[in-house]
């Protein structure tokens, strides 16, 4: 079974950086304490690693 992240947004993107803003919101993530699934892969993964201070990452089997 593949792996995958549930990502929660916990802070907010007022003092952030263009990029990070567009990783947040390119990821599906809109409010505080909204939550997806990813799957673990390189591309999500470097997504994850940019904005890693702002989210809270789970890994879900």
């Amino acid at each position: 079974m593949a792996k995958k992240f549930q990502v929660t947004l916990k802070k907010s993107m007022i003092a952030c950086s263009p990029t990070q803003r567009l990783t947040v919101n390119g990821l599906g993530l809109r409010k505080i304490n909204s939550t997806i699934e990813l799957a673990d892969n390189a591309a999500n993964r470097g997504q994850l690693f940019k904005i890693q201070h702002l989210v809270e990452i789970k890994v879900v089997k």
